[in-house]
């Protein structure tokens, strides 16, 4: 491949990726996972409006507290809410953040599978077919710190490979940093660093610990302190998190779990995370994976291991995945896309027209099936949650002051209803006692805004109601009676 059609397909991925996403720049935040989008965008709007410390991000579920809540560490957020003090609250500016991540993410892929194989045309097909994962589409414009988790780690392993190949200790230094920021994004990414861990060990075996080899190891691993200490620290906030009990919440039997096992691999791997169009590539990855003997290269350990410990992540963590999280499944693209770039590549290289014809084929459609499996879920009239807050936004959001704090529901993620009304306070699903109700008021709740008729008709609620204020399609929203301490 000569570097002229290099250049002009990895041009080509980012105009056709600009194009497809075009229309969905300027949209609300809806459709799949709503909760996390609406929680990280809420997370940027408050470091903008309130405190730019980086150590305290804050959720609008907060009651009357200061919502300091600290989850993965807020690098992206952060980011973005300083391009906000720039330019404003602007949703379009998150948004398209997060799309030159996924951009960078796409070059990281190109530049880790050429610094692996030294094959152009095989580099270049990873590219191309990962651009055009399904789920990596989806998300690569929507606000979750997964995007710049997995953009990091990737260049974080690519700089690993370059100094496999090269030893200049600057890309040790920079492979080291970028895991960093990895993990600090997202706590899962931390198997990356099985991949330099791997090489210490072996090598370790091979020559002994010497010095040169120590000093190598800390270039890489001196920063993983930085990650730890912020995980021990938030870690015990993550009260009920199922990521945190993983294969050990006992509510869940094994029956359910090998469910969920078989969905993920039947369903999100090819549909969401592959693309239909590469499940070939993908099956005949592993066929000339074992027909070139791909064992026998020095590299391959370090591949397995990293197999082997995404393999044991997704069974800690199979029942928060579930049938529903694909974004926890972002850690395998890369060793999925290396097996699709290299089944692809050697399709190509087969004597027999048939499979190189269906080869072009196939990775011209990727765009096509990718648009079409995702179009739905950028759907305004399915937004994936009440959509009269879409409809009557302004107006639910305009009907009393922007500082008050309310009570919001019925809402499951305690997040969607408080991004779209802007406003702070108190959440509820289908558990607002009047004892709840009049303890928030005491702590100053001064509005309910709720869709659900059952809440209201209750009499011991509705006596804490003072007046309608506006009523938008299910959406109500009621002032609350100051004397409600009285009350009871």
């Amino acid at each position: 491949m000569t570097k002229t059609l290099r250049n002009i397909i990895l041009l080509s991925i980012v105009l056709i990726s600009f194009l497809m996403h075009f229309n969905h720049f300027s949209k609300d935040l809806i459709s799949f996972h709503s909760w996390r989008q609406t929680y990280t965008q809420s997370n940027i709007i408050n470091f903008y409006e309130e405190d730019m410390n980086i150590l305290n991000p804050r959720k609008n579920d907060r009651g009357d507290t200061d919502g300091i809540f600290r989850l993965e560490f807020p690098i992206m957020q952060w980011s973005i809410a300083c391009l906000y003090k720039l330019f404003g609250n602007h949703l379009i500016i998150s948004r398209l953040f997060v799309f030159i991540i996924g951009l960078f993410s796409v070059l990281g892929i190109y530049r880790l599978l050429f610094a692996v194989f030294k094959k152009e045309t095989l580099a270049v097909i990873g590219a191309w077919t990962f651009n055009f994962s399904p789920a990596f589409y989806f998300y690569t414009i929507n606000p979750m710190p997964d995007n710049l988790a997995l953009c990091s780690s990737i260049w974080g392993i690519t700089f690993f490979f370059y100094w496999y190949n090269n030893k200049k200790l600057i890309n040790l230094i920079l492979c080291g940093l970028l895991l960093c920021l990895g993990t600090l994004a997202k706590l899962p990414f931390i198997v990356y660093y099985i991949v330099p861990f791997t090489y210490f060990v072996l090598i370790s075996f091979k020559v002994g610990l010497n010095k040169k080899v120590i000093i190598q190891f800390f270039c890489v691993f001196t920063l993983v302190i930085l990650p730890m200490l912020w995980y021990i620290k938030a870690i015990p906030q993550w009260n009920n998190n199922p990521i945190v009990k993983g294969m050990f919440d006992h509510n869940f039997s094994i029956a359910t779990i090998l469910d969920y096992l078989l969905h993920n691999l039947i369903s999100t791997l090819p549909e969401l995370l592959l693309n239909y169009g590469s499940l070939l590539f993908f099956l005949a990855g592993f066929f000339f994976l074992f027909k070139r003997k791909a064992f026998k290269n020095p590299k391959f350990p370090l591949f397995l291991t990293w197999s082997i410990l995404l393999v044991i992540y997704y069974l800690l963590e199979a029942n928060a995945i579930a049938r529903v999280h694909d974004y926890y499944l972002f850690p395998f693209y890369p060793l999925l896309f290396f097996l699709v770039a290299f089944g692809a590549y050697h399709f190509l290289n087969l004597r027999i027209p048939f499979w190189r014809y269906l080869t072009w084929f196939l990775l011209i459609l990727l765009p096509f099936t990718c648009y079409l499996r995702m179009q739905n879920r950028w759907n305004p009239e399915s937004p994936g949650f009440n959509r009269d807050l879409l409809v009557y936004k302004k107006e639910l959001m305009e009907a009393v002051p922007k500082h008050s704090l309310v009570v919001a529901g019925n809402d499951i993620s305690h997040s969607i209803f408080f991004y779209h009304l802007d406003k702070k306070g108190w959440g509820f699903h289908n558990d607002l006692t009047s004892e709840k109700l009049k303890t928030m008021i005491d702590k100053g709740a001064e509005y309910l805004y709720t869709d659900s008729k059952d809440i209201v008709n209750k009499n011991d609620i509705a006596c804490y109601l003072d007046k309608l204020i506006l009523e938008r399609g299910t959406i109500r929203i009621y002032s609350l009676k100051k004397s409600a301490r009285k009350m009871l």
